[in-house]
Formats: structure tokens, C-alpha cells, sequence
């Protein structure tokens, strides 16, 4: 189980209400989870892809923590702009545009 954290901008009532039933909002838009499982983890994205799927209006991105990642961070984000971690010159960037 790993540290979850889920940003939302310019979303429906319904995306915030849905992430503040499955974890803490710790500031406007910003959720966190200290233990979510991948599962868990898994069918919230899910959720969150359908909505944002049928109502595409705002960004959602979400982080935590990936091992077999670059920087050890896993990354998804439903609307723009769209981010990529890579490394560079041993660095960490976040390059827009996925």
C-alpha cells in the first residue's frame, strides 16, 4: 500500500464528493490517501476515467508511489495539459504534452 494523492481542477460536485468518500481532502482539490492499495488505487482511476469520459470538463491527475517508475512515481491524468516524467542528464522533468 502506497501514498495516493489526487488532483482536481474545473471538475463536476460529483468527482469531488466521490474522492472525499474514499479518502482525506487535506486542501480545495487535493486528496490524499496514506495506504491505498493498487486495487483500490485501480477502481478509482476507473471510476474517475468513466466520469471524466462522459463529462470531459476539467483535469484530474494522480500520483503515487511506483518503484518500477521514473523517480519511483506513477502518474496518470485524465484532461490537459497532459504531463510525462522523464529523466534527464539525472534530473527528474515533468514535459507537457504526454
Amino acid at each position: 500500500m502506497a501514498l495516493v494523492t489526487i488532483v482536481t481542477r474545473d471538475v463536476a460536485d460529483r468527482f469531488r464528493g466521490f474522492l472525499s468518500s474514499v479518502m482525506l481532502e487535506v486542501a480545495p482539490c487535493t486528496y490524499v490517501s496514506a495506504r491505498m492499495s493498487k486495487g483500490v488505487r485501480e477502481r478509482v482511476w476507473k471510476v474517475m476515467s468513466e466520469w471524466h469520459t462522459s463529462e470531459p470538463r476539467g483535469s484530474i491527475v494522480m500520483i503515487w508511489r511506483d518503484r518500477e517508475a521514473i523517480a519511483g512515481l506513477g502518474l496518470a491524468h485524465l484532461g490537459v495539459p497532459a504531463k510525462t516524467l522523464l529523466e534527464l542528464d539525472g534530473m527528474t522533468i515533468a514535459r507537457a504534452g504526454g
